[in-house]
Parts: C-alpha cells; sequence; structure tokens
C-alpha cells in the first residue's frame, strides 16, 4: 500500500481498507475521515472492535492501536491509493465507462453493460440497482472492480458501467479512476438539499468531463445543460440528440426506430427509453463496436427493474418506475399519455424524508398536470413526519385537479387499483427497483412490485 503506509503501521498485516466501521472486518485498515456532521475518530472503537488492526486519522489516536496521522487536506487521497492498492489496481485492468445526469443514469448504464454481454463481451454494473449508494466509497468501489476482474474468463478486459453520482463527484468517490468514456444525461431540479443551487450541482457534474478523468464524451445536447456541458467540455466530443433516431414507433413493452440509417428493435417503453438507447449506442460505439453490432444487439436486452417496468396487465396496465423527480415524474406521465392515448392515466407517488424540500411542491404540480388522478402518498419518509411531506406536496397541485392522499403506501395502491379501468394505466413512481421502505430509523421490507400483485390477485 505504499511506503509511507507500512513504515507507520509496521509490519502489520492489512486484508482490506474501510472507512464505515460498520464495515470493517479481522484485518482492516480504517481510515477516520473528518465528514460534514460528524467525525469518523469517532467511531475507531467500532473499527477496533469489529477486527481493524490500524487506524489513519488527521487527529492523534493515542496508543489504543498502530495509527498513522495525514494531515486532513491528505486523507481522502491516502484513501484512494490505498483502496487501490489493497486490491492490486483493478481499475488497470478493467474499462470504465461513467455516466453522469439526474435521470437515466440507472438506465444507460444497464443498456450498455447488455450491449457489451449481448456482442459477447463480459461487463458488470455498478450503481443504483447494485449497491446501497449510487457511486459506493472508494474501498467499496475499488473491491467491486476487483471482482469484476478477478471472475472475467477471457483475456479480453471487462467492461464496467459506473453510475457516477453528483455527491460522488464532490466528495471524491471516483478519484483515482481514467474513464474511457463519460456521459451526461441530463440536468433538472434534484439535491439542491446538498448542493444548495443549481450550478453548484451541475459543476460538480461537469467535473467528470476533463481530461484528467476521461477519454472521450458523450452527451446528450438536447438538454440545455448538456449543450452548454459541450460547449466547454476539452476532450473528444459525441453530441447526441433525439434527431438521431427517426421513424420511432413506441408500445408498451417494445419499442423500433432508425439509427444511422439501421432499424432498431428494444423491449423498452416509452421516448425517453429511445433517449437512453441513443446514449448507449453511441457510447458502446465509441468503446470500439461497430454501429451494425450495437444495433443488432439492442433487441437481446432485458428492460431495466423498476423502470417503466410493466407488473401487471390484468385489467389496467400497472407501472412502476423510479422518477423521484419533477422532470422525471413529467417524462414518465407524458409518455405514457402519448402511448395510451384516451386512457385514464392515475398516479401514485410520495417525496422522501430529510431530502431536497423545494421540489415537493414541483412534483405536486407535475402529477396533477400530467395525470388525470394522483394519489400522494409516502416515499421513504425517514425522519420526518409522512403528513408533513404530503402537505408540501399538495401545496403544488393544480387547481381543480383530482388528487386524494394516504400516508400509508399500500392504501394508495390499492385506492388507485380500485379507480382504474380495464384500459386505464396505473403508474407507481418514486421507488423503482427498491424493496423497502424508510421509517425513521427502520427498514421495513416494501416492493412496490409485490405489493401489486398481491393486490391485483
Amino acid at each position: 500500500m505504499g511506503e509511507e503506509l507500512r513504515g507507520a503501521v509496521g509490519d502489520i498485516e492489512v486484508a482490506r481498507v474501510d472507512s464505515n466501521s460498520r464495515d470493517c472486518r479481522e484485518g482492516s485498515l480504517f481510515f477516520a475521515l473528518p465528514g460534514r456532521s460528524t467525525s469518523g475518530d469517532k467511531y475507531i472503537a467500532e473499527a477496533l472492535e469489529a477486527g481493524a488492526v490500524a487506524v489513519v486519522s488527521s487527529a492523534e489516536v493515542g496508543n489504543t492501536c498502530p495509527s498513522l496521522l495525514v494531515a486532513t487536506a491528505d486523507m481522502h487521497a491516502t484513501l484512494v491509493r490505498a483502496s487501490a492498492a489493497i486490491v492490486a489496481h483493478p481499475e488497470r485492468s478493467t474499462r470504465l465507462v461513467g455516466v453522469t445526469g439526474t435521470n437515466g443514469k440507472t438506465s444507460v448504464t444497464t443498456i450498455v453493460a447488455g450491449l457489451w454481454r449481448a456482442i459477447g463481451g463480459e461487463s458488470a454494473v455498478i450503481g443504483t440497482l447494485t449497491h446501497e449508494r449510487t457511486t459506493p466509497p472508494p474501498p467499496e468501489l475499488f473491491r467491486e472492480l476487483a471482482v469484476v476482474r478477478d471472475r472475467a474468463q477471457s483475456d479480453e478486459q471487462p467492461l464496467v458501467a459506473l453510475e457516477v453520482s453528483s455527491h460522488a463527484l464532490d466528495q471524491g468517490r471516483v478519484d483515482g479512476l481514467q474513464f474511457e468514456v463519460a456521459v451526461f444525461t441530463n440536468l433538472s431540479h434534484d439535491h439542491l438539499d446538498y448542493h444548495l443551487t443549481t450550478e453548484a450541482y451541475f459543476a460538480a457534474k461537469a467535473s467528470l468531463f476533463t481530461p484528467e478523468r476521461c477519454q472521450r464524451a458523450v452527451i446528450w445536447t438536447d438538454d440545455p445543460f448538456g449543450a452548454r456541458l459541450a460547449s466547454m467540455c476539452r476532450v473528444p466530443l459525441v453530441p447526441v440528440g433525439s434527431a438521431l433516431a427517426s421513424d420511432v414507433r413506441c408500445e408498451i413493452g417494445s419499442t423500433t426506430f432508425t439509427w444511422r440509417g439501421l432499424r432498431v428493435e428494444s423491449q423498452f417503453s416509452g421516448g425517453f427509453n429511445v433517449d437512453n438507447s441513443l446514449l448507449a449506442l453511441e457510447t458502446v460505439v465509441a468503446v470500439g463496436v461497430s454501429a451494425d453490432a450495437a444495433a443488432a444487439a439492442l433487441r437481446q436486452v432485458q428492460p431495466v427493474p423498476g423502470r417503466c417496468e410493466v407488473v401487471s396487465r390484468k385489467g389496467p396496465t400497472v407501472i412502476v418506475d423510479y422518477a423521484h423527480t419533477p422532470d422525471g415524474l413529467e417524462r414518465i406521465l407524458s409518455d405514457l399519455r402519448a402511448l395510451r392515448p384516451g386512457a385514464k392515466i392515475i398516479v401514485v407517488f410520495g417525496c422522501g424524508g430529510d431530502r431536497d424540500r423545494e421540489k415537493r411542491p414541483m412534483m405536486g404540480a407535475v402529477a396533477t398536470r400530467f395525470a388525470d388522478i394522483t394519489v400522494i402518498t409516502s416515499d421513504n419518509p425517514r425522519h420526518e413526519n409522512p403528513e408533513s411531506i404530503i402537505d408540501q406536496i399538495i401545496a403544488g397541485v393544480t387547481p381543480n385537479s383530482l388528487w386524494s392522499r394516504a400516508s400509508d403506501r399500500r392504501v394508495a395502491i390499492a385506492e388507485a387499483l380500485k379507480m382504474a379501468g380495464p384500459n386505464d394505466v396505473v403508474v407507481v413512481a418514486g421507488k423503482g427497483h427498491e424493496t423497502t421502505q424508510i421509517v425513521g430509523d427502520d427498514v421495513i421490507n416494501f416492493d412496490d412490485r409485490a405489493v401489486i400483485s398481491e393486490l391485483v390477485k
């Protein structure tokens, strides 16, 4: 891990690196990182009890264990170097694609990885569907890359499609990585509880598109922030927009369009998945796949869990979607309106607690504008009162719209299903693939898809 660590902690056998005391195991080197609200030094005893054999800190630890004192400004860089070195630098043996943006990260990474597998390569996705955090912290991220490297069955390097969140960029979680391609999907209102301003949010996203972090860029330029990013990008750029797809024909569960003169088929639903597919197709071409092979492979890629996922067609069509931003909710509802003209659209959604409060009335406005009936409920209330969150959503509902409230999410879904006719569409939005609900400090089992299946029966 470097002479600076070895010399400080002696000849102790270190098996792994951790920055979260709850992750520590026998042989862990624990990094007590300084934080915004608390310091890792408070968890040294917990880390040692779990099996940590040494500690890296920016403050004196005392004689309780072998330790290394590192300046606060150098802590993160030291963590990245140690995390990569302890697993023999897997980033050097994998091909990395990083995808950032407010909406679409999970879909684009999943489609990219699916395309790569369909043409015969080995691939993996790291992101919302696979980890607790969209982008894991360095110890977990480098361990995961090592797993991908070690399970590869061929001499060809596996491709890893990584969701890169704005938090991860701001906190340096992808430091030490060089992406073959960085992809930008879009930017809209989200995470302002963390970034405070849209400009700061955009700056975090834009920091991925530098020569230090990526070799090439694929950017959705129909988005105004994407167009702005393209104008300032300092790496070779592939601009992507909806004009690249012609003769688009969409149904629920099936979409076809023409791209680069090739007829493309997919199992996806909605215009937003045409956008996601275009980004993924151009990305795999950027890493060396022919357009013909990419177009042929798309039909083999499976739909993304929890993204416009059709759960039931018994009576009304019932769809689960991860849309949890105003822009994401508007897109799924407007796309379904186009797919099912004349059908009644009923949406069930809520907003997470302890998160961006500004978007709550915006979500209420979008839902009641684009759906015929809205049922407002709980998402992950965390430590907030669910009824208070609902009140804030209701503050934005459009006049004379049809809506109701039910803080119990199961009750809300049941209410929506009862109101739906056989030709209508019910959208349960916000949680998508998630199988739990966070209420206070409790994590309870709650999968929208399972609940819908039970209620439909």
